[in-house]
């Protein structure tokens, strides 16, 4: 879950908790079911920034070396190249 849903999550269970008069959808306590999805929303948020924090290294770095001669000059060319890679 991303942030924008968990936020979507806690913006709709505090309508269906507080803004929308009880007993508008028949056989469901939308207070309730408004307090659920407040809970699962926090829940999401807390989750999704835990594991979108900086201290959290998912990424690794690869470093690439190559030699090469150069036929012309007879100069040896080296390259370094490291780049990130992850999801």
């Amino acid at each position: 879950m991303r942030i924008g849903s968990s936020v979507f999550l806690i913006a709709l269970g505090a309508i269906l908790a507080w803004a929308i008069t009880p007993g508008l959808i028949p056989n469901v306590d939308q207070t309730m079911v408004g307090y659920i999805l407040i809970a699962v929303g926090v829940i999401g948020l807390i989750a999704s920034l835990v594991l979108a924090s900086p201290g959290r290294s998912r990424t690794r770095r690869v470093s690439e070396t190559r030699s090469v001669v150069d036929p012309n000059t007879g100069e040896t060319i080296t390259r370094n190249e490291s780049r990130d890679a992850g999801i």
